[in-house]
């Protein structure tokens, strides 16, 4: 517990107490914000934030590094397989992002990996992020990965080898691949008000620390030891405590951030920080073995990805009609004239209301167990 606490105290005055070093540091690099041309923007009122301090999220990157560290030492919990594979994925589509925000910035517009090179860039880091996943057992046989598809834990008929080794590490990857990619793009699509990816982020990878939390408390390490009921309903999660302290030590970055990103915000997280908690996210996800759970404790950014293909969906099959003013929802609401602060706590309420429903599911089918 004093690895977890202190992972998560260290981020948070990490972020809360230097953002403003780092934002000075920001401006004389000339890492401001790029808004497209006024002639081109939907809502003017964007145009405002033009030269705002981007790419913070490599600031709150930093802080989650050290955070888990510091916290690892000070409660003699060294770092484990799972959770550096976290920060892999952090890291890795976190360093996607800031190419991206940096070929922006250079240009000053704001065009800068194009969406087939974003995805192959996030492939490149999921495809080592699954092989590894999927070795380096524990005493217990446990890998930090399954080679099944899970909702609250492994569904045994969902299980990719059973076509054979080469044809199944092929869909395995593939799977590991698409949940990287389609976590990472949806965070990235909902970061387009001031606090509204960050302050989500919070809840929602709070909820991934709040389950892992619970399967170490429920692992089946000596499962010789467990009742019967218990040994049914226990987790087969390797290192579930490392993996609640490094989100735990991310959540606590995300606090301390979005003190300075909130409305009005004096820094952007930019593509980096929305590509790399989209990066956490997958990640907790395939780890905790929770994949298709994910739907619903990540529901806030669901919507906003689901809302740009349904309205790219609608605009094909009506030949040129809109289903909404603007896509994602966030942006038609702004232009059905609700305040950006509106949307944003109500965004946060909905973000809340989601995480602690998958975590309410996810108990219940404990107790179902049991």
């Amino acid at each position: 517990m004093r690895s977890l606490l202190t992972a998560a105290a260290i981020s948070l005055a990490f972020t809360l107490f230097l953002t403003p070093v780092f934002l000075r540091l920001f401006r004389r690099w000339g890492w401001g914000q790029v808004i497209r041309t006024p002639d081109d923007i939907r809502n003017p009122s964007h145009g405002e934030k033009r030269g705002t301090p981007t790419m913070g999220g490599t600031i709150f990157i930093a802080g989650t590094i050290i955070g888990y560290l510091v916290g690892g030492v000070a409660g003699n919990n060294p770092p484990t397989v799972s959770g550096l594979l976290v920060l892999w994925m952090m890291v890795g589509f976190g360093t996607v992002g800031f190419i991206d925000d940096f070929m922006k910035v250079r240009s000053q517009r704001s065009l800068g990996l194009s969406g087939w090179r974003k995805i192959v860039g996030q492939v490149i880091v999921a495809v080592p992020f699954g092989i590894v996943a999927l070795n380096f057992p524990n005493i217990y046989n446990e890998t930090p990965a399954s080679p099944y598809i899970s909702v609250f834990r492994d569904v045994q008929v969902l299980w990719f080898f059973a076509l054979g080794p080469i044809l199944g590490w092929l869909l395995y990857l593939a799977w590991i691949s698409f949940i990287g990619v389609a976590a990472s793009n949806s965070v990235n699509v909902s970061d387009g008000l001031d606090g509204l990816a960050a302050g989500a982020g919070i809840f929602v990878v709070g909820a991934y620390s709040l389950i892992a939390f619970w399967q170490f408390n429920q692992a089946c390490f000596g499962g010789g030891e467990l009742s019967p009921g218990g040994l049914s309903a226990c987790y087969a999660t390797r290192d579930p405590f490392d993996l609640a302290i490094v989100s735990a030590a991310f959540v606590g970055a995300l606090v301390g951030f979005l003190w300075w990103n909130a409305p009005k915000a004096q820094v952007f997280m930019g593509d980096v920080g929305s590509m790399a908690i989209g990066g956490v996210l997958a990640a907790m996800a395939i780890l905790t073995r929770t994949e298709l759970l994910m739907v619903l404790v990540a529901g806030v950014y669901v919507i906003a990805s689901g809302s740009v293909i349904l309205q790219r969906v609608y605009f094909k099959v009506t030949r040129g009609k809109r289903l909404f003013l603007m896509s994602p929802l966030h942006h038609h609401l702004e232009m059905r004239g609700w305040s950006e602060i509106t949307i944003v706590v109500r965004m946060w309420i909905i973000a809340g209301l989601l995480a602690v429903s998958g975590v309410g599911f996810f108990y219940v089918e404990w107790l179902s167990q049991t």
